[in-house]
């Protein structure tokens, strides 16, 4: 799995910060552990990947941690977001 970071850790692409607000009555918020992160490049990857999937509200990465908070619309599929993760070229490790 390769970095999108130079050897000091320092982002080599630009990066654009996305935010989704919507209030639902019947949200879930999940937790998950993601492997891989380290700029803010993977936090948009993740961002965009998993914000894609249908009944995905909101996604709130936290690099420093590894933890995806992502909110759904009832109950998450984690194998779905496992799958958008993993596509997106990280490693959801589980639910934290």
């Amino acid at each position: 799995m390769g970095s999108c970071c130079t050897p000091d850790n320092s982002c080599s692409t630009n990066t654009v910060e996305i935010s989704t607000a919507t209030a639902v009555a019947d949200s879930t918020a999940t937790l998950y552990a993601v492997s891989g992160m380290t700029c803010g490049h993977c936090k948009t990857a993740i961002t965009n990947a998993v914000g894609a999937l249908d009944g995905v509200i909101s996604v709130d990465v936290d690099v420093a941690t590894g933890k995806v908070t992502v909110t759904t619309g009832g109950e998450p599929d984690d194998a779905a977001i496992a799958a958008a993760v993993d596509d997106a070229g990280y490693e959801l490790t589980g639910r934290a």
